[in-house]
């Protein structure tokens, strides 16, 4: 597929999807967001694909934020209808992917940036790096889960400071505060997310799904994540996968999962 905003790839069971607007910091926009939901999607569905990379053009930016020029006129119902079309077909939609989303974070990750980064599973940061949510300068809150992720992975005082000031912070203290799993020299971003990808490759796809699955299932309302971590265990052992890697692990060699 021919896409206008983002490029992809794909080597060695790995996917790298990147937005591709470095005259817009890649900002996004709703033909982004589309493309964005399409390539996941498609990747999500692509057999040979087991981790996905996602990273901005050039060295500047991830997303540095989204195409102000395409709301600044809007009413209430049509920022309603923004936020909630934005939340379903981009940012849950990649929380809630089968496959492992990991952020290479390559520069500025701001309001929107940061959201979808937010939505990631996994968070890497180049030591450049500046990420905050600046929407209340706008005279606007976070419209696409950020005053809900945030909290989940830095505390609400934390969160509560950073969308309340507008501020950004440095990658270093987006590690200390969990917000970002690692930070790395800007050269070596891409190398050393392919490095924790190629660690999960080697492990159960199915497994994988249902990692995900019940670790997200702890931050949603309504859900018991203790009860679907077990059904999700109870159902591992029916998959071949499951055969394959204790039988492996007791032949003393590598297993070979085929995601069945």
């Amino acid at each position: 597929m021919d896409y206008t905003t983002i490029l992809v790839s794909v080597q060695e069971n790995i996917a790298t999807l990147t937005i591709n607007r470095p005259t817009k910091l890649n900002a996004l926009n709703k033909e982004t967001i589309t493309e964005l939901h399409d390539a996941f999607k498609a990747l999500e569905q692509n057999s040979a694909v087991r981790v996905i990379l996602l990273t901005g053009s050039g060295e500047k930016a991830f997303v540095a934020g989204a195409d102000i020029s395409e709301f600044a006129n809007f009413s209430s119902d049509e920022g309603t209808s923004l936020a909630a079309h934005g939340q379903e077909i981009l940012f849950d939609f990649v929380q809630n992917l089968k496959k492992p989303v990991i952020a290479a974070i390559n520069g500025f990750a701001l309001g929107g940036g940061l959201e979808l980064a937010m939505a990631c599973h996994i968070r890497v940061a180049s030591d450049n790096a500046k990420m905050g949510l600046p929407e209340l300068t706008l005279g606007l809150i976070p419209g696409y889960g950020g005053t809900q992720r945030l909290p989940q992975l830095v505390g609400k005082g934390r969160a509560m400071e950073m969308i309340l000031t507008a501020g950004m912070i440095p990658a270093d203290e987006a590690l200390k505060i969990g917000l970002v799993n690692h930070v790395v020299p800007q050269p070596e971003l891409l190398t050393f997310c392919e490095g924790i990808a190629l660690k999960i490759v080697k492990n159960a796809p199915l497994a994988i799904t249902k990692a995900i699955q019940s670790i997200n299932a702890n931050f949603k309302d309504g859900e018991n994540g203790f009860e679907i971590e077990i059904n999700s265990f109870g159902a591992s052992f029916d998959t071949k996968d499951f055969k394959e890697g204790t039988a492996a692990f007791l032949e003393k060699r590598k297993a070979q999962f085929t995601g069945e």
